[in-house]
């Protein structure tokens, strides 16, 4: 029987992502997961990989920078491998301008990107575009950025079960860890290690999301009233998504969907027909400081941890598979600080 040198718990974006990039680099893997891939967050169906704002840089949104900028090879690499479609493309990003403080603090975030995102993307202010496809703006203007891209989560996760498959590595629902092991287990992960440790270490924040039938596969997405609208290549369009650190009901919609709708139907009255193909609600994996938690776990020789995801997951998803595999099979770890594991 052959001996994994990698064992990855958990089957969503991060395990699946840096099960890939262990693979690749010649690693034997086995994913384990006893609720089958993409079970919690990572089924989602919002998928928007958008960036920080080019202003205040530091270490975390050079790390996104990266993974976005990796994101189009990494994923059409999964594709080509697999044949099976992730969702992915640059397409950019849309918001409204809001007020004149607004225009001008966007045309100075212009001139960041210029110097910050170098030529691989632009953030520039252009005038409203003529319907259906862009919201309205107060001030007539919006942002439109091309370092923003979308991914459907589900198709995503998918494409990489099948990439893996090729390769002789699929999901198992239970079996013993081989070699070192990598923790990837996301709300469920944070919640135990919490209770073991005796202190907050991580949980769960509920969002919510949903899902319209309207075909704008090759549009923008578009940032307005604090709703992300992601047209994706399948005919659809997700919007999303609540944020709740307080609930009764984790995996429930209730009004607060409703009125995401409703917002989402005002800011573009394009959608204000578009049947709602799905309501979905789950748990998001949030540390304790709102930061990925990526590396060794402190006092467990052999063990990693990966988690921590919250809302920004897929965008980092490729960044974040490639320094945790260098870290476990090469031990060379280049993970900021501010990501590290902190117990």
């Amino acid at each position: 029987m052959t001996t994994a040198d990698i064992t990855v718990r958990g089957a969503g974006i991060f395990g699946l992502s840096i099960a890939w990039a262990c693979l690749r680099c010649g690693a034997r893997v086995q994913i384990i997961d006893p609720n089958g891939a993409a079970s919690g967050s990572s089924g989602g169906i919002v998928g928007a990989l958008a960036p920080h704002v080019p202003e205040k840089w530091d270490v975390k949104k050079q790390f996104q920078l990266d993974s976005l900028l990796m994101a189009r090879a990494f994923w059409s690499e999964v594709e080509d491998t697999s044949g099976t479609a992730s969702g992915y493309a640059r397409t950019g990003r849309l918001q409204p301008i809001l007020n004149a403080r607004g225009l001008e603090l966007a045309k100075t975030r212009g001139q960041n990107a210029t110097e910050l995102w170098g030529p691989h993307a632009t953030w520039s202010v252009l005038p409203c575009s003529e319907p259906p496809w862009g919201p309205t703006s107060p001030t007539g203007y919006l942002v439109h950025d091309t370092l923003s891209a979308r991914i459907h989560p589900r198709m995503a996760c998918a494409a990489l079960v099948a990439a893996l498959a090729t390769k002789g590595v699929r999901v198992k629902t239970d079996g013993v860890d081989q070699g070192q092991t990598l923790w990837a287990t996301g709300v469920q992960g944070l919640e135990k290690m919490s209770g073991n440790y005796g202190r907050l270490i991580g949980a769960g924040e509920k969002g919510q999301a949903a899902l319209l039938q309207f075909d704008a596969s090759e549009a923008p997405q578009i940032y307005v009233d604090n709703v992300h609208i992601i047209p994706h290549a399948n005919g659809t369009v997700g919007i999303g998504s609540t944020t709740e650190r307080y609930f009764d009901a984790p995996f429930d919609t209730d009004d607060q969907l409703d009125a995401l709708i409703e917002r989402t139907r005002a800011a573009l009255p394009v959608l204000a027909d578009a049947p709602v193909l799905e309501r979905w609600a789950g748990l998001r994996p949030r540390s304790h400081n709102r930061a990925p938690m990526l590396g060794a776990w402190p006092d467990q020789k052999g063990h990693f941890i990966a988690n921590g995801g919250f809302k920004i997951g897929f965008g980092i998803a490729p960044k974040v598979a490639e320094v945790m595999a260098d870290l476990m099979l090469e031990n060379r770890n280049t993970i900021p600080e501010a990501f590290g594991v902190t117990l």
